[in-house]
């Protein structure tokens, strides 16, 4: 027995009609994140112990700036993303779950802008 209308059968939609491009978007996001992850790796251990001036040198420069920013955003998304999954699989009542995916919206969102914004300082300011 199906409890679909006419109409979701037809366009493909399930009850929260947008299941589908959260899974994809979590799936690219996450194998986004295996070369971006390797090439942030690779710059940020090239600067690691090295002192201020050589992390303020590396970052300074527009292909560590933009490996460092676009990890900082997929990680941060990847994150949010999965999060969200949690608190709609786990959290029961309505009002609870809503306060919660607003405050892991607003939480990773902002720290993925603080992220941001620090290496662009850095790329701009250096």
């Amino acid at each position: 027995m199906s409890f679909l209308t006419d109409y979701k059968r037809v366009a493909g939609l399930g009850s929260a009609k947008s299941g589908t491009e959260h899974f994809i978007e979590q799936r690219l996001s996450a194998i986004a994140l295996i070369p971006l992850g390797v090439a942030f790796l690779y710059t940020f251990i090239g600067a690691l112990g090295a002192g201020h001036e050589t992390v303020i040198e590396t970052y300074s420069r527009p292909i560590p700036a933009l490996i460092a920013i676009m990890f900082i955003w997929a990680m941060f998304a990847h994150l949010r993303m999965g999060l969200q999954v949690v608190i709609e699989d786990y959290i029961s009542g309505e009002r609870a779950r809503m306060r919660a995916l607003i405050i892991n919206a607003l939480i990773w969102r902002g720290a993925a802008i603080v992220g941001v914004f620090a290496i662009a300082k850095i790329a701009f300011l250096a």
